[in-house]
């Protein structure tokens, strides 16, 4: 499957380009026109009218189409909305093909929602284009620009015909002119415009960046940028509503460690379903979705996040990428990539606990700063990690403080698209002496390496330098060029016009001249005929000659000729005569032989004597024939002859030909001439680039060529060359073959006619072979093989060759631009067709961009040299030969190599890289590195390696050093052979090191046991084994014995004590073990003792004991001893359980019985397990999973009962099972533990029996380790969701929950992320926010959010952060009324920064000296206390007050009011009395009651009466009052009944009544008694 992608004629971005068919309506001529661009992104909008009358407006479109990728045959639209005043008219138009056909293409119009939409019923391939939507009325017009891409499928073989005759049909000839026609035309792809692309750039920035963007782009108007981007952010979020509930965290474009680039968005769409697209520099790009490897832009959504990843990165990525939702733009982002890599990748950093270590590269050219990443995160400048840039811009450097086991991990350095990235291996201190102590401080530094990073640096600067001049003289060398060419053509232009001005005046007067001229030889040309017709008659029908006297006048594309004297010729033709020629129109040529007027605009003169003046575009003329100008055009003049009655003509044609087909001349006789000409018809023709046409006319009877003569004429100064050529006159100007002025042909062409009218035959054109002959011209030398990249090492020849289509060609060698001279190390050769470059031992020198040139023709290469590490190989096999060297000297290793530098050089010995030591030297010179090693121990034996790596490779030499020397002492235990009474017999084990020597032999020594001295036995030999046939009956002997080589003698041996001649019985043999079990035969085996009691093992008694029993029965007779290890016991009962042990017997008789067996029952084997059922998960935890079972079901003689079983899982990533439990369980139930926490793991339950293991039975699917799936909740029951902090202390906030799986955790201050000052700690089932030293701009509601697979829950808090306040301004007291006081202040310096600070105010006068409060919670600075008392003294005091608490008062100065004393009078009022009486009347009815049987019940009510009434109880309407078995009281209204036990009885319904003279009240309720 393809994609057939639209074909791009009108490469410029959507909307930009509007060619000349956009429409069916035309753009209306007016003064002015206005383009610019829509709202809508990709919509151009040209205006026609300076001003829009009101109420009217040019077209524009609220839904523009959308670009298609969709599968050929499936159904196709476009749809569009637009608007305008008056209703604009919508077309549609192609790229590369018309719309026209209904069935193929069908354009309709919803009134209902106002849609044009362009239907394509089934799309084929071919419909793969670029379509434009033009939408049209009389103030302007708007196009969109869309593109549809077809899949294709499949092999069409239609199509394929079709191509095929496309490609026969394109050799034929008239398929050249428009294959010319073709290759001309260019179509230039408009890229975005730049302002766009700023205003898209500035839409997506961050604030900060804005000012760097006007900087780059050149905006000086700041504040104008800022007012226009403000509205268009407006109107792009209206558009963004449409389609998005929510856009944030826009994240612009990085590349990250692995070299892709990815940019992210965060928005919540209203529909799921909504497309997006994603275009570059305003072009769409596919994409595929979820990371596969198909394509380059790949799209993943998790979530409400997008993120889009470029993959394979190149420079030609760059661009400003731009995401689109259904048309709308959300997010532009900017891709720049800087021409800069790594010369000096980061290395790896080995650095101890507590150590810092430093990254450190250099780049080919400056860059401000990169981009560093650890272990997948970005870093920055902190207290951990330091970044540091040279002042060149090229060093950069990465330095880890105090590096933790917890800071190891891989490292990476970015750089544009390039990256490196190293390891950073943190060794743990593993001294015992520190361990539980906090490790000091290093103040080493690890990492740096031995590079000259300077040096680097200072060459990659000179090279960008000289990079960025050889750049600037290139640029400035094309500006000179352009200049140049500019000039060139404006100076060709104005010559041009200058020139058609000459020619269009003098093409008037010439024509003028001779039209009179014309008038005056119209006589003469009538008897010119009249004299040709007699002539014709008088030579039997023959051919016409020329011109008589003179030509006449030539309409428009015709021209006149005669003997002496030319007409004039209108547009497009050419007059021409014997003796001179008229003036030719437009595009046309003047010839004659004596003389021309004037050639049209564009045309040359041409003829054979001379020439008029040329138009634009000729090269020069001639002034009496002497030359001829013209252009790149051939004269091919063909002549007919024509019989007819009244008149003869000549006429000429010019055409365009290439200069490598030649003119030809074709003569035809037909015997059908028109009533106006009788003479020569000249026709020329067009000869095509590489063909030659060949005509031959008829054959007369005998077989020749009636009139075949093939004439050619060809103007000396075609081409644009001038040359005088000969004076000669007639039609035909050829020198060899013309006919005189005078003469009207030659007797072959007077007579061939006449024979073929006397036979009655028509002459005409014949083509003897193939329509078309083939010219093949000679293209040149050309390369058929080019130059290829070779890649040499210094030292090794390297040889550039390449083949050219001709043999032994001269041609040229570059070496960067230089040419190259041949030397002792360079060869140039030819050989044929080869050329060839041989450089004999390479160098650096000799690195280069390598060009061939021959002919004009050229070919490039590169040679890169590279100089990895090398060995010659005799110094490599000297240092492969082992060294072998004695105890405590000392060996050398040295090694001479090659290689650039720089150099990574490394020893080690058996895999441990080795360092300077006391004992170990390493040195480096000039090419060579030495190891010593001092005081060699045979522990230092061993493999020497040898490693060195540059840039270009890494290579290795191996040694191997043995160190000798004496061996270590022969191993025991002694082993006894014999120990009888004439000999022992013993043997030992060889030493475990034997010093790197042959042993030679073994010195025994032997003491008798009593004595003290040691008698030598001798060397016996190398075999660790000896007999002694010296010893007494019943004495005991002890052995020293030593390893002898030729480095020494080892330490002795002393061995145990041997007794020769005594009983030594044998050790108990090893517990017996079960072979198999039958129910009459049980088979078991053994191994012997280890004791042998100094003697052979003779054989074994075995002894038998029934389960619960005592006793203990032989199973074999004791003259009939088991010789072997295994015993098949037949004497057993089946069913029953026994047991078995083993007694060993030597030569002195029979030992201990050893160990008994396991029990064992005598039956058949059982039949394993099958499967357990129904297994499950019961419980699981990030570190355990619970497991339960069912036993499996029992089968006879299948599957037996299950004993036991084992539980094995196995991670996701392991193919191999662990065994949880190594015996087996018989529960059936199991909790594995150790998990790993969010871990993938496969589980299996084994059972077991005695008959062996069952079939595994897993669980269907794997889990995870992690606790059921709980939804997050916070468990916290009582929590404050309000906090007052003073200001400068800390703010600690705990939050308790609980979810499954692990959730992700966020707190948020007033919907935003919480500051760098705040610390969140997450713990498992907790999370802390704390604020170290609150500020008041900490001030805020903060919401911690809990998410996770399964929901998500939020809580809030309101933190403020407040102090305690500062006391208010002076206090001023005022009365304005009497008897009331006005109290104001001046507000307190916190008022403004605390919105919850509130006043006090306190009062206290003259009559009691405490203050008390008259007001609080007052939010102004006013308060007015009533009450004021004459001839008292009154204060007041104002507090500040907020949530901390209250500030120092401020007083006001004292207040009195002097009142005058009026007599006291008091007036009583009349005692009015009351009544209170009132019917009752129930406050609190009775509930109903549901009690148990044998517990207490509760009734109460609430009654008013007055006066009061009497209240009376009724179960059942029985009254209750004088029954002892309710307790019933009155008490101020409240009434109330308890019943001690209830019972059945006491079921039914309760009513209380109470009453008085004034009336009477019930109430009732229902009791029910449960059992």
């Amino acid at each position: 499957m393809k994609v057939m992608k639209s074909k791009v004629t009108d490469k410029s971005a959507e909307g930009q380009k509007v060619d000349g068919a956009e429409g069916a309506m035309e753009k209306p001529k007016h003064k002015k026109v206005k383009k610019f661009r829509s709202k809508v992104p990709g919509v151009m909008i040209t205006q026609y009218v300076e001003e829009i009358p009101e109420g009217k407006s040019h077209p524009d479109f609220t839904r523009k189409p959308i670009a298609l990728t969709i599968q050929e045959g499936k159904f196709g639209v476009f749809k569009a909305i637009v608007y305008g005043e008056p209703t604009p008219k919508v077309t549609w138009n192609r790229a590369n093909g018309k719309i026209d056909d209904p069935q193929k293409f069908q354009s309709k119009y919803d009134e209902a929602t106002g849609e044009h939409t362009l239907e394509i019923p089934k799309v084929c391939t071919e419909d793969a284009d670029t379509y434009k939507c033009f939408a049209t009325n009389e103030y302007g017009k708007a196009v969109c620009t869309i593109q549809l891409n077809v899949i294709e499928v499949g092999f069409k073989k239609t199509r394929e015909i079709a191509k095929s005759k496309e490609e026969q049909e394109a050799l034929k000839p008239g398929s050249f002119r428009t294959m010319l026609k073709k290759r001309g035309e260019v179509h230039e792809q408009k890229p975005l415009e730049s302002e766009e692309k700023i205003w898209e750039i500035l839409m997506s920035a961050d604030k900060k960046d804005y000012e760097q963007i006007c900087a780059e782009y050149g905006i000086t108007n700041f504040r104008g940028m800022l007012t226009k981007l403000a509205e268009m952010k407006r109107e792009r979020e209206v558009e963004q509503a449409q389609f998005i509930e929510h856009i944030s965290l826009l994240k612009h474009i990085e590349v990250n460690a692995d070299e892709n680039a990815t940019f992210e968005i965060d928005m919540d769409l209203k529909d799921a379903s909504s497309r997006i697209f994603l275009y570059k520099d305003g072009i769409m790009v596919p994409y595929t979705v979820e990371m596969e490897e198909e394509m380059k832009h790949q799209l993943k959504r998790v979530g409400k996040k997008f993120i889009f990843t470029i993959k394979n990165l190149d420079p030609a990525d760059a661009g400003l990428y731009s995401v689109d939702v259904e048309g709308v733009n959300v997010f532009s982002t900017d891709f720049k990539i800087p021409p800069v890599n790594f010369a000096v990748k980061i290395q790896e950093v080995k650095a101890e606990e507590r150590q810092d270590a430093i990254f450190q590269c250099v780049l080919t050219a400056p860059m401000a700063e990169i981009n560093w990443m650890g272990k997948s995160a970005p870093i920055e400048n902190n207290d951990k990690f330091e970044i540091t840039v040279s002042e060149d811009k090229l060093i950069h450097k990465l330095l880890v403080k105090d590096c933790q086991p917890l800071d190891a991990g891989i490292y990476a350095a970015v750089a544009g698209i390039h990256s490196c990235n190293a390891w950073l291996v943190v060794e743990v201190d593993k001294n015992p002496a520190n361990k539980g102590k906090k490790i000091a401080r290093k103040t080493t530094q690890a990492g740096g390496g031995d590079l000259d990073l300077e040096k680097i640096a200072k060459e990659q600067a000179e090279k960008h330098k000289k990079d960025m001049e050889e750049r600037m003289a290139e640029a400035k060398i094309k500006a000179a060029e352009r200049g140049v060419t500019d000039a060139a053509a404006q100076a060709e232009k104005e010559a041009a016009d200058a020139a058609a001005k000459a020619a269009r005046e003098a093409s008037r007067a010439a024509e003028a001249k001779a039209k009179a001229k014309a008038e005056k030889k119209a006589a003469k040309l009538k008897d010119a005929k009249e004299k040709a017709k007699a002539k014709k008659k008088a030579s039997g029908g023959g051919a016409a000659g020329g011109g008589a006297a003179g030509g006449g006048a030539a309409g428009a594309g015709a021209a006149g000729a005669g003997a002496e004297g030319g007409g004039v010729a209108g547009d497009g033709a050419a007059g021409g005569g014997a003796a001179g020629g008229g003036a030719a129109g437009v595009g046309a040529a003047g010839g004659g032989a004596a003389g021309g007027r004037a050639a049209g605009v564009g045309a040359a003169g041409v003829g054979a004597a001379g020439g008029g003046a040329a138009g634009v575009g000729a090269a020069g003329d001639g002034a009496d024939g002497d030359a001829g100008s013209g252009s790149e055009y051939d004269d091919i003049v063909v002549s007919t002859d024509e019989s007819d009655e009244e008149d003869g003509a000549t006429k000429t044609k010019r055409v365009r030909s290439r200069q490598v087909v030649p003119d030809t001349v074709i003569d035809d006789d037909d015997e059908e001439a028109s009533s106006e000409q009788s003479g020569k018809r000249v026709k020329r023709t067009r000869q095509g680039p590489l063909l030659k046409e060949e005509i031959v006319g008829k054959t007369n009877s005998n077989g020749t060529a009636t009139n075949a003569k093939v004439q050619k004429r060809k103007a000396k100064s075609a081409g644009g060359a001038g040359g005088a050529g000969p004076a000669s006159g007639g039609a035909s100007a050829n020198n060899d073959e013309a006919a005189s002025g005078d003469e009207a042909s030659s007797a072959d062409e007077a007579n061939e006619p006449a024979e073929a009218a006397k036979r009655g035959k028509r002459t005409g054109r014949t083509r003897p072979g193939p329509i078309l002959q083939e010219t093949v011209i000679d293209p040149g030398v050309h390369f058929t093989l080019g130059l290829s990249d070779v890649t040499a090492i210094v030292g090794d020849p390297a040889e550039l060759v390449c083949k050219l289509s001709k043999e032994n060609v001269d041609g040229v060698w570059y070496l960067n631009g230089e040419e190259i001279e041949p030397d002792d190390v360079l060869t140039m050769s030819k050989d044929g067709f080869f050329q060839s470059l041989k450089i004999s031992k390479i160098s650096e020198d000799y690195a280069g961009k390598y060009k061939f040139e021959a002919d004009g023709r050229k070919t490039e290469a590169m040679i890169v040299v590279e100089d990895p590490p090398r060995f010659d190989p005799e110094e490599l096999n000297k240092f492969s030969v082992p060294i072998v060297i004695k105890k405590g000297q000392k060996a050398t290793f040295k090694i001479p190599f090659v290689g650039r530098d720089p150099m990574k050089i490394q020893w080690y010995h058996e895999g441990e890289e080795l360092s300077d030591d006391t004992n170990i030297k390493i040195e480096h010179g000039e090419g060579y590195s030495q190891l010593t090693l001092n005081k060699l121990q045979r522990k230092d034996t061993g493999e020497i390696k040898f490693k060195l790596k540059n840039e270009f490779g890494t290579v290795e030499a191996f040694a191997k050093i043995v160190v000798i020397d004496k061996p270590t002492p022969p191993m025991g235990p002694l082993e006894i052979i014999e120990a009888s009474q004439n000999a022992i017999e013993v043997k030992w084990r060889s030493p475990k090191d034997d010093g790197g020597c042959k042993i030679l032999n073994y010195i025994l020594e032997r003491q008798q046991i009593g004595r003290n001295t040691w008698k030598k036995l001798g060397p016996i030999g190398p075999e660790a084994h000896y007999k002694d046939s010296d010893v007494d009956h019943g004495r005991r002997y002890c052995y020293k014995i030593r390893a002898d080589t030729e480095m020494g003698t080892s330490e002795l041996m002393e061995t145990e004590d041997v007794q020769a001649g005594t009983k030594a019985y044998a050790g108990p043999p090893s517990a017996p073990k079960v072979v198999s079990a039958f129910k009459d035969c049980i088979t078991l085996t053994w191994n012997p003792p280890s004791n042998t009691g100094g003697t052979n093992i003779l054989g074994y008694n075995m002894e038998k004991r029934k389960k619960g029993s005592n006793l203990w029965s032989p199973v074999n007779p004791a003259d009939d001893i088991i010789k072997e290890k295994e015993f098949g016991v037949k004497d057993v009962i089946e069913g029953m359980e026994y047991e078995f042990r083993v007694a060993a017997i030597n030569n002195s008789g029979a030992g201990e019985f050893g160990t008994p067996s396991e029990f064992v029952f005598a039956r058949d084997p059982k039949k394993p397990p099958g499967k357990v059922i129904d297994l499950k998960v019961t419980d699981s935890t990030y570190t355990t999973l619970s497991l339960g079972w069912t036993k499996p079901r029992e089968e006879e003689g299948v599957e037996d009962e299950a004993k036991g079983f084992f539980v094995e899982i196995r991670p996701a990533e392991c193919p191999e099972w662990d065994r949880c439990n190594n015996n087996p369980i018989i529960m059936t139930s199991f909790t594995v533990k150790g998990m790993k926490s969010m871990a993938m793991y496969w589980v299996r339950v084994i059972a077991t029996n005695d008959g062996g293991e069952g079939k595994p039975q897993e669980l269907d699917n794997y889990i995870l380790a992690m606790p059921p799936p709980v939804r997050p909740r916070f468990t916290d029951q009582k929590v404050k969701s309000f906090m007052v902090v003073q200001a400068g202390n800390s703010a600690r906030f705990n939050m308790n929950f609980e979810a499954s799986p692990w959730p992700d955790v966020t707190w948020m201050k007033d919907g935003m992320p919480v500051s760098k000052r705040v610390t969140i700690s997450n713990a498992e089932g907790a999370s802390q926010l704390l604020i170290p030293s609150s500020e008041r701009s900490d001030t805020g509601i903060y919401t911690i959010m809990v998410k996770n697979i399964v929901g998500q829950e939020t809580f809030s808090i309101e933190i403020r952060v407040t102090d305690e306040p500062k006391p208010p301004g002076p206090v001023e007291v005022d009365e304005n009324v009497p008897g009331t006081v006005t109290v104001s202040w001046s507000p307190s310096p916190d008022e403004k920064r605390d919105d919850r600070l509130h006043y006090l105010v306190s009062k206290r006068d003259s009559s009691k000296r405490t203050w008390h409060t008259v007001a609080d919670h007052i939010f102004n600075n006013k308060f007015t206390a009533c009450n004021i008392m004459p001839g008292r003294e009154y204060q007041f005091r104002v507090y500040a007050k907020n949530d901390m608490g209250s500030s120092q008062p401020s007083e006001s100065p004292k207040w009195e009011i002097t009142g005058k004393r009026e007599r006291f009078v008091l007036d009583r009022p009349e005692s009015k009395t009351c009544n209170l009486e009132r019917p009752p009347k129930f406050l609190v009815p009775l509930k109903m009651h549901t009690a148990p049987q044998g517990y207490e019940c509760y009734m109460s009510c609430a009654v008013r009466g007055d006066p009061t009434p009497h209240v009376t109880w009724y179960r059942n309407n029985i009254s209750l009052n004088t029954n002892t078995n309710y307790l019933i009281s009155n008490t101020c209204g409240v009434c109330s009944m308890l019943i001690l036990r209830v019972g059945p009885k006491d079921t039914g319904e309760y009513k209380i009544t109470a009453e008085n003279h004034l009336g009477r009240a019930e109430c009732s309720t229902k009791l029910t008694v449960s059992d």
